[in-house]
Order: structure tokens, then sequence, then C-alpha cells
């Protein structure tokens, strides 16, 4: 029996693993949840999951949620020293990482030193110190096993193979909402129009990444860093039907890929069945109902926030940091109808011209360097109201 706990339950990531551990009663308990300020969810969770432990970060929320608890001897932890303490006790097996944002990198480092394995479904606390995370792993000997779908794919693909020997990796992406817009389409898009995955039902912060192609990005440096490759190595392919998640090209010229459907049930269950693989009720891929697969490179002049990753991921350092701090504040003010979606790319590249780059930074340089872009970044959309 396998005891996790899932940072950011009340999530879709959150929410899906729930239903996967829900699905296997025998092989693992959700033993600790936390939430940001979804006490409705997270209460609803509680009764049905029993966890030991759970976590506010929002410590305006909290009273509503204490009262409840008096009666179900469930201990609770408030705020992020309360989050970074839960992920510290013993009885967790596996923590499984859905919070998004660079927030979450003290609790991920947390997590870490305590030696826990960690099912990892946020890009951004990798991003900003990618170099960081991977040291403290490997000196803890606890694994990273990717949630995100492309990331686990390549998990999957590089199993048993000689990394040496890769030519590129190649990451898919489904082109968003806004694969076909033109390029004055881009400059009247609602906040509505951002959030209409094609695809993927996601969280609004992911969803407006996704259809600008920061994800995409996001993902390029994220890579790097988890699997140690240059980022010349990292190719990104527009996939429309997103049944192939990533590939991986070997020297020979051999490509192994990975095919499901689009279910993010099943790279969560196998980050939790690692290395194991278990049966499931999900969906297969019906061979004989594709009428084809689809490639095309991705245009960098209508989604130049791609461009800005491979820019940073050359350049490292705290630029990464910078990159993703800025891109934070300008898809906050997207979402809150105080800056245009074409403007979030002009933004973050003002930042990055603005940035003195530190090279080999510490963990200390790289929270200097997010806030400093934050400061920034909120300096230059006023300028634009």
């Amino acid at each position: 029996m396998k005891r996790i706990a899932i940072l950011g339950s009340t999530g879709s990531i959150g929410q899906n693993t729930l239903e996967v551990i829900r699905n296997f009663p025998d092989k693992f308990c959700a033993v600790g949840l936390s939430t940001n300020s979804n006490i409705d969810i997270l209460y609803q969770q509680i009764k049905k999951f029993r966890p030991a432990f759970v976590c506010v970060r929002n410590e305006d929320v909290v009273t509503r949620l204490e009262s409840k608890l008096k009666s179900k001897g469930v201990k609770l932890f408030i705020g992020e020293a309360g989050l970074g303490k839960m992920v510290q006790d013993k009885r967790i097996d596996k923590v499984v990482l859905a919070i998004s944002g660079a927030g979450a990198l003290a609790v991920l480092l947390k997590a870490i030193e305590s030696g826990k394995d960690i099912a990892l479904a946020n890009k951004e606390a990798f991003v900003i110190a990618g170099p960081i995370i991977m040291k403290k792993a490997t000196q803890k000997k606890i694994k990273i096993i990717p949630i995100d779908s492309e990331q686990s794919a390549i998990w999957q693909c590089l199993k048993n193979e000689d990394k040496d020997k890769i030519r590129n990796i190649y990451l898919t992406a489904s082109g968003g909402p806004f694969r076909q817009a033109g390029k004055k389409d881009l400059e009247n898009i609602s906040v509505h129009d951002a959030l209409r995955h094609p695809r993927w039902k996601m969280g609004p912060k992911i969803s407006v990444d996704s259809a600008n192609l920061m994800n995409k990005g996001l993902e390029v440096l994220e890579t790097m860093y988890l699997f140690n490759i240059e980022p010349q190595r990292i190719k990104v392919l527009i996939h429309p039907q997103s049944i192939i998640h990533s590939m991986v090209e070997f020297e020979d010229g051999v490509i192994l890929a990975q095919l499901s459907v689009t279910d993010m049930r099943i790279p969560i269950q196998y980050a939790l069945t690692y290395p194991q693989r278990l049966t499931n009720r999900l969906a297969a891929i019906d061979f004989c109902k594709l009428s084809k697969l689809d490639f095309q490179e991705p245009d960098f002049r209508r989604f130049p926030c791609l461009g800005l990753a491979y820019r940073v991921a050359n350049e490292q350092g705290t630029a990464p940091a910078v990159l993703n701090a800025a891109n934070e504040v300008s898809v906050g003010e997207f979402l809150k109808n105080r800056l245009r979606f074409i403007s979030i790319p002009k933004i973050i590249e003002k930042v990055l011209d603005k940035h003195r780059n530190v090279i080999d930074p510490g963990l200390d340089d790289i929270l200097e360097a997010d806030n400093w872009a934050r400061t920034e970044a909120y300096k230059f959309i006023h300028k634009l109201r």
C-alpha cells in the first residue's frame, strides 16, 4: 500500500489523481491533501478519502474548515509553513506535486529533502531551478517521475535506453485553440476564447500558456533539466490529434513514440505505479478509427512565447526564472482583463531585455530574479494602460 500526499488535490490533476487512487484501493491511499482556498471541494475529498492530514495554504479561509474537522480526526496544517511541515511526515511514501506556479518550489525542495519520491505535475518550479532540484534529488537518491503527458512519454521511451545515444527529443503540441488563427485574429482574443482548449480540460493559467505555446516553451526548459539534454536537441511539433505525446529519436535513426488517448489519468497512474503497469478501464486507441496523424512546425512569428523560451534555454542562469515570473504576472493580468493576449510575449521580452543574467545561480539568486521580474512586469503593464 503506497501512501500518497497530493499537493493541490482540488485542482484538475489532483482530482484525477484521487480518481486513480479510488480505482486501486488495495494499492494506494491518500494520506495527505492540500488546497490553496477551495475549502468546499477539499471537505468533500476528506469525507470520501479520510486522509490523516490536510493543509490549507490560504490562511484567510481556513476558519471555515477548522470547525468541520474537529469530528473527523484529521490534522490540519495551515499556510506555506504548514505545507512544508506536512510533506515531511514519515507516513508519506510519494508526493504528487499538482500545485501550479513558481510558488511550489519551496515545498518541492522540502519534499526532496525529506526523501520522498515526487510525481511531478508542476513545470514552473523546474523551469526556474531545474539544476538545483536535480542535484538535490540525486543527493537524496529519490525519483522525480513526471506526470505531464509529454514528459511522461519521454520518461517511458527512455526506459532501459542509453540516454547518451539520443539524437533528438520531439515534444508534441496540439496547437491550442488558435492553431489556425491569423495574426490579426490574435489581436482581439478574449479570456473565454483562450480557455477553450480543443483537447485538454485544464486550469486557467495552463490553458492560456497552451493557447500561446508558452506551455510548450516551459516544457522545453523542463525537458532540458529533467533529462539533461541541450535545447538544440529538443524539437517542438504541432500535432493536432494529441495521440503521440512525445518521441525520442536515437542516433541510429530509430524513433520511439508513446501513444495514448488524451486522458491525464493515464500518465498519473503510471507515475503512481512506476515501475509497474496496472490494468485500468480507461479508453484505448482504436487505430482503425484514426484517419490520420498530422505534424507541422510551430509558427514562431505568431507565437513568439515559444521563441522566448528557447532564448532563455540557451542563456540559462537566472533567465528562465525571469521568463517564468514575467509570464505568470502577464497571464494573471490577462485573466483579469487588464492585459491583451498579444501583449503577453511583449511584456516578457521587455523584462528579459532589461534583466542582467546571473550564470550558475544559487537559490537566493533565483528567488531575487523572480521577485525582480514580477516587479518589472507590473511596471511595463502599467505603462500600457
